[in-house]
């Protein structure tokens, strides 16, 4: 007998979904709705079976495009009232949430009250929620956050030196981002090598359009690069990431530019799309390939900014067993593997070439016999590790 779990991920202006079978953990069904919010009509996909289905229709908020997905489920199936719980990402559980909690009408406040800390991404993520829970309310449902894997980071690793009163009465502090992520590919690493996850110390490389990298010692985390907000770290598509945080005085004082266009500007008009243009690493490295160089230089930025961090996790460690590649770039830009893995020969990795030419979605080595350090690519699939979160946290 099957255990459907319906998985939604509610952004500002869309909604990706899948329901997974929890016990063959097979994909049922996967879709994803845009324009949400919008007064023009938007779209929805919905694939189950290999047969795409699509439908154009306005979605003016988050209940009617919560709506237009179980009208998919009943036109083409599978039968969403088949679903024995829904899992909801949630990006920011604050110092509120350090594991997958069930969603009552007390967890929903306390989500608004920490609303601040994500301000573009919590509150579209309440609003999915309480549209799920309007139409879906026989069913349990289940916040899967990403911050709660690196709730219990080391204090040294997660207090900015602020004023401790003010630090505590804000909720300031790092609390690191794609959790879900860093959690099963870092488990699915020492699956690979055969070896308990107490066992080994790791780095774990979430490189996509948002991207972080974690340092994991017996498959706690001690460190990673995001921190009050998913702003900080590497350089990432849109992001700037690491800056001096003088130069929000500065743009303020000598540019003139409110707070709102100084946050727009370091998270959607920074990071590659800035350096090079482009949000795309295939694109960007066509760019380099025509001769342009500063494509060349930021990408060099790139990869100068996150082997800095995997230098520094791996002294944070005190040595270091397996460096992880996932998420879309790291899973799919070789180059970039080759760039980040060549710098790392001081600390005894060698690149397997051929190997890391290899286009898979399994996971693999790509370090050489001889390397003291195994480099792995292990595909991500964050879906399914909120599945099984759901489950954990509905059994409990």
């Amino acid at each position: 007998m099957s255990k459907p779990i319906l998985l939604l991920n509610c952004g500002s202006s869309s909604i990706k979904y899948q329901m997974i079978d929890a016990d063959t953990e097979d994909v049922m069904a996967v879709g994803l709705v845009q324009k949400v919010g919008d007064t023009t009509p938007g779209t929805i996909d919905h694939e189950v079976g290999g047969e795409e289905f699509h439908d154009e229709l306005p979605f003016p908020s988050h209940t009617e495009a919560i709506a237009a997905v179980v009208t998919m489920f009943n036109k083409y199936g599978p039968a969403i009232t088949d679903a024995v719980a829904v899992g909801h990402r949630t990006v920011h559980g604050g110092d509120e949430f350090n594991s997958t909690t069930v969603i009552d009408d007390k967890v929903i406040a306390k989500l608004v009250e920490l609303s601040g800390l994500a301000p573009l991404h919590n509150p579209p993520g309440i609003a999915g929620i309480k549209a799920a829970m309007e139409i879906l309310p026989e069913v349990p449902h289940v916040a899967v956050f990403d911050t709660a894997f690196f709730a219990d980071l080391p204090a040294e690793a997660y207090t900015y030196a602020l004023p401790r009163d003010l630090a505590k009465d804000n909720h300031i502090r790092r609390y690191g981002f794609h959790g879900t992520s860093h959690d099963y590919v870092s488990q699915k690493a020492a699956e690979y090598l055969g070896k308990d996850i107490s066992e080994i110390k790791q780095i774990v490389c979430h490189l996509g359009n948002g991207a972080s990298v974690s340092a994991i010692d017996g498959g706690r985390p001690i460190e990673t690069s995001m921190g009050l907000t998913p702003l900080q770290g590497l350089v990432m598509g849109t992001r700037s990431g690491d800056v001096d945080p003088g130069l929000h005085a500065f743009l303020g004082r000598e540019l003139g530019m409110e707070l709102s266009e100084i946050d727009t500007l370091l998270n959607k008009k920074s990071g590659m799309l800035a350096l090079t243009g482009k949000t795309d690493m295939r694109d960007i490295k066509a760019l380099i390939e025509e001769g342009d160089e500063d494509a060349k230089l930021g990408l060099d930025v790139y990869v100068h900014r996150l082997v800095g961090y995997i230098g520094s996790y791996i002294a944070f460690l005190g040595g270091i067993d397996a460096i992880t590649f996932t998420a879309g770039v790291g899973e799919n830009a070789d180059h970039i593997r080759k760039m980040v893995v060549d710098r790392l020969g001081y600390f005894g990795a060698t690149l397997d070439e051929e190997a890391n030419k290899v286009r898979s979605k399994e996971p693999r080595r790509i370090s050489t016999e001889d390397s003291k350090l195994a480099v792995l690519v292990i595909p991500t699939n964050e879906e399914l590790a909120m599945v099984r979160e759901t489950v954990k946290a509905t059994q409990a």
